[in-house]
């Protein structure tokens, strides 16, 4: 017999006892029922994050609907319609906010906060925007908080979690960080900057001014925070200040050229104007 053949048959027999010897596994054993068990907590906490992922997407996507909606302000004869329209679509917002505040019931916050952050900071982007177009001011992390509490009924909720219904009827509330608050204003600042060039374009001389105004006292806010606060806070600081510097630059034209340039060129001046210094920046 060769050397070949002879290592052959010692693997053969090396298998065959490899596959004679019992691997059963104790199912009843303590460790087994623990890893099931969590096994069990991380496939529940999984599906939860998925879930809040979809409800924020759909937030996200609902709010700027309602974003390009109030843009229409500078261009229609009755704003009230338009706001109202966008009152209509901001309940529907929050109602998917409603339903993040269920699957959130008992949990902590914190460990699914990435799931539905950017949902959250496009809606109070869309919330200031309107509270802006309707009263001029900046709305509070407080105002936006007020409005997020929920009744829900027995009878129409659905079971969320271990914990299942509310005995009867329950409140739910939403609160929205201080951090995704100040995120959210700070998108704010370039729906603004949009609605001073369209405002230009539809020949309101004055919304300009009154935006450099308050862009330039919400930058006066964000300024103090500077590096003191969280970092993503800090980054939309450049982004803020982009916003104001077109403002501003838009309304030193009005004051030096506007005579000169017609009313109906305005917009298109400006606009080539932004491109411009995107470009610039770009290149810096």
């Amino acid at each position: 017999m060769s050397k070949r053949e002879g290592d052959g048959g010692g693997r053969k027999r090396r298998t065959e006892s490899v596959q004679k010897t019992d691997y059963s596994v104790n199912t009843h054993s303590l460790v087994i029922v623990s890893f099931k068990v969590f096994q069990q907590e991380l496939d529940t906490k999984h599906d939860k994050y998925e879930r809040l992922v979809k409800l924020s997407r759909d937030i996200t996507i609902e709010s700027k609907r309602t974003i390009f909606l109030l843009h229409r302000v500078t261009s229609v004869p009755n704003v009230e319609e338009v706001l109202n329209e966008a009152d209509v679509k901001l309940d529907g917002v929050r109602q998917k906010v409603g339903q993040i505040a269920e699957e959130l019931r008992g949990e902590d916050v914190y460990q699914f906060h990435k799931a539905f952050t950017s949902g959250v900071q496009e809606y109070v982007e869309a919330v200031s925007f309107h509270h802006f177009i309707r009263h001029r001011t900046l709305i509070s992390l407080e105002e936006i908080n007020a409005r997020l509490v929920f009744m829900r009924n027995q009878n129409t909720d659905t079971k969320v979690g271990a914990e299942g219904l509310c005995p009867g009827t329950c409140v739910l509330t939403f609160q929205i960080t201080p951090t995704d608050y100040l995120l959210g204003v700070a998108d704010l600042t370039g729906e603004l900057m949009r609605m001073c060039i369209s405002s230009v374009g539809n020949g309101d001389m004055d919304t300009p001014f009154e935006l450099s105004n308050f862009l330039r006292e919400i930058h006066d806010g964000f300024s103090y925070i500077g590096n003191t606060g969280p970092y993503e806070v800090s980054k939309k600081l450049h982004t803020l200040r982009q916003s104001l510097s077109k403002v501003e630059d838009a309304c030193y034209t009005l004051k030096v050229r506007g005579s000169e340039i017609p009313k109906h060129m305005l917009a298109d001046v400006f606009s080539s104007r932004t491109a411009l210094m995107d470009q610039d920046e770009g290149a810096a």
